[in-house]
């Protein structure tokens, strides 16, 4: 009995050796990873400037502006002062866009449509009573 259990216990101990390092990702990976998401919202916003952003670097520099340039391995913000900066995918910390997407604009003119809709119909008979 006690053998079996022993016998047990190491198979499961080497299985889990085995499996746990195929899990875990390497830093090269999980840098990868960010800088390809960066790079998926920074073709969302598009280039412009229409395409505002706040960004933190990893050495805590921060950048406020709008994306000028958007290649595969870098991209260029642009301050209000004009000055440019090139900035590599994989140096951003956190990123952060200012720009409402075509769909959000239409849902917030509608929402403000019906609300001042209601807010009339609600008030109309208070009017009439003057």
């Amino acid at each position: 009995m006690l053998r079996k259990l022993c016998t047990a216990a190491l198979s499961a101990l080497l299985l889990q050796a085995a499996i746990v390092p195929a899990f875990a990702k390497s830093d090269s990976d999980k840098e990868a990873a960010r800088a390809a998401k960066v790079r998926a919202q920074f073709a969302k916003l598009g280039t412009g400037k229409d395409a505002r952003v706040k960004l933190e670097l990893r050495d805590k520099t921060k950048l406020e502006g709008y994306l000028s340039e958007a290649d595969d391995t870098h991209f260029a913000v642009t301050d209000a002062s004009g000055k440019t900066t090139s900035v590599e995918y994989s140096q951003v910390k956190k990123v952060r866009g200012n720009n409402l997407s075509t769909g959000a604009k239409i849902a917030i003119g509608v929402g403000i449509s019906v609300a001042v809709v209601v807010t009339f119909i609600l008030l109309y008979p208070f009017i009439l009573s003057y």
